[in-house]
């Protein structure tokens, strides 16, 4: 690190769980962010700012005025524009340092064949059942670690999938692929604005803990945040025999 980069990391220095090798590890790091909305908006700043070498942003979609009550990446002057375009531009402000890449496509399997293998770690930021277990299978293949997290109306939900650990469970152990899950979304059922930025800000935590290795990762485990109750519960998951993506007959 030079003496600008020492500076702006001193505060990370400073702690012994990540110290000048811990933040080395950031800064060669390559972090993968799949969705630039509400989830993405709140983990990809802090991710910047904690010297996350290179982040790639996917997202197909445009920034709308709906947006703005909690996407805090984006802003009145980013409506109409890519919200991978507005994200990177945001980001840069905070950290011109870094390499920001921008992917304005819906993820695809195609699409995440090519980008997996180049990437440390994913963060699943979308919003519907059937992408979350498209980045899951994709994920589990290419052994790439996952931090998972959702949010609607006033509930939250986050875990970690780290694929590299034998015993880690994967997304379709809790939600088998087979089920059919009504598909539901903040535009109909409405979202509480600081709910997208808990959960987003704890998957940014997740994914330093995951990439530079201290602490006690929520491998295994999914937290579940109450934002009307203000309760935070944890259930423990197993990786399942029988999972159709991370099962021992597959």
């Amino acid at each position: 690190m030079n003496d600008e980069q020492l500076l702006r990391y001193s505060r990370h220095l400073l702690l012994e769980e990540i110290d000048v090798a811990g933040q080395e590890k950031l800064l060669g790091s390559h972090i993968l962010i799949i969705g630039a909305g509400g989830l993405g908006s709140a983990a990809a700043p802090y991710l910047a700012a904690a010297g996350v070498g290179t982040i790639t942003l996917v997202d197909h979609d445009k920034v709308e005025p709906t947006n703005l009550q909690r996407q805090i990446m984006h802003t009145q002057n980013s409506i109409g524009k890519s919200k991978v375009e507005s994200g990177k531009q945001f980001l840069q402000s905070i950290n011109p340092s870094l390499i920001i890449n921008t992917v304005q496509e819906k993820a695809s399997e195609t699409l995440l064949d090519g980008l997996l293998p180049s990437v440390d770690i994913a963060l699943d930021c979308t919003d519907n059942f059937a992408t979350r277990h498209l980045i899951n299978a994709a994920c589990f293949q290419h052994q790439v670690p996952l931090v998972s997290g959702s949010a609607l109306k006033f509930d939250g939900q986050l875990s970690v999938f780290d694929f590299r650990e034998e015993t880690s469970p994967c997304y379709a152990c809790l939600f088998s692929p087979d089920e059919q899950f009504e598909e539901v979304s903040c535009a109909s059922m409405g979202i509480f604005s600081p709910l997208v930025g808990i959960i987003g800000t704890m998957q940014a935590a997740q994914a330093l803990q995951v990439l530079i290795g201290f602490g006690q990762p929520l491998v295994g485990r999914m937290l579940l945040w109450n934002a009307l109750n203000t309760q935070i519960d944890e259930i423990r998951i197993s990786r399942n025999a029988e999972c159709l993506v991370c099962g021992s007959q597959h």
